[in-house]
């Protein structure tokens, strides 16, 4: 190459980054979820004394209610199936 195509290989370059800046910042723009309209996001949980509730603490039982659970409803194998070895 020589000169004045390494000239023309830079500006190209040139204008083409530039126009990426440009579209990217447009994009952001358009995109963007800006709005001085908007409220004012509030950090951290609310207390309950702003929402009028309030909290009840209770001691939980010493022992579960149920020792074992066992299933309501029982199926069959269809035919055509290995059958099922109960231990």
């Amino acid at each position: 190459m020589n000169g004045t195509q390494q000239k023309r290989v830079k500006l190209l370059s040139a204008v083409i980054g530039a126009s990426a800046v440009v579209a990217m910042g447009a994009l952001g723009v358009i995109f963007g979820d800006v709005s001085s309209a908007a409220p004012e996001q509030v950090a951290g949980p609310v207390p309950p004394q702003a929402t009028e509730q309030t909290v009840t603490t209770t001691t939980p039982p010493p022992v579960p209610e149920t020792s074992a659970a066992t299933p309501s409803v029982t199926a069959t194998t269809p035919s055509g199936f290995m059958p099922v070895t109960k231990p």
